[in-house]
Formats: structure tokens, sequence, C-alpha cells
């Protein structure tokens, strides 16, 4: 076993016994679970953010696939963009907000 392996085992074995890594702190602890939940809650408030966003730019209903072969270039990639953009920007808001929770908490930022 070469010098990596042996420190991944070694690494393995303090975890197994402590229940937890070594570095890890509370506020990772903390965060961990309302981050996942808060990425879940942003991706379904995105997709409705974003059906609205397109409603409002193009007038449409629905905003078109990447495979609609009976809509252009532009449209299929300022669809995406603007996707794009509104789950970064909600995501981004979700994740600030969990992270000023976590120090409400914990009188600490998370790492």
């Amino acid at each position: 076993m070469g010098p990596a392996a042996a420190n991944v085992a070694e690494l393995a074995v303090r975890v197994g016994r402590s229940g937890y890594a070594p570095g890890m702190n509370t506020q990772k602890v903390m965060y961990k679970p309302i981050g996942m939940v808060g990425g879940a809650v942003a991706g379904v408030v995105a997709g409705v953010a974003f059906k609205q966003v397109w409603r409002i730019v193009s007038g449409k209903r629905e905003a078109p696939h990447a495979t609609d072969p009976t809509k252009g270039w532009t449209e299929i990639l300022l669809a995406a963009a603007l996707q794009g953009a509104v789950f970064g920007l909600v995501k981004a808001a979700v994740d600030r907000g969990g992270a000023h929770g976590v120090k409400a908490l914990t009188g600490t930022w998370p790492d």
C-alpha cells in the first residue's frame, strides 16, 4: 500500500472511531443539511421564477426545449441564458440566507 492509500486508510479509521472527520467544525455540520434543503427549495423556486420571467420576456407560456426543431438558435440560447441567470440568482440568495442563519445560531460564519 502506497503512502496516499495509507493516509486514506488512517483517516477512515479515525473517522470510524470518532464519528466525524478531523477538521470538521460545528458550523459545517450544521450548514450541510441547511444547504441541502436550501438547494432543493432553490431549485423549485427558481423553476417557478424562470417560468414567470419567460412569460414576461417572451409573451409565451412555455420556454423552448433545446431540441425543438421549430425554434431558432437565438430563442433557445436566450431561454437557456435566462434560465441559468435565474437559477444562479436564486441559488446564491438561498445559500447566503442559509449562511446568515447558521451565523445567527452559532455566532460564526460557515466555511
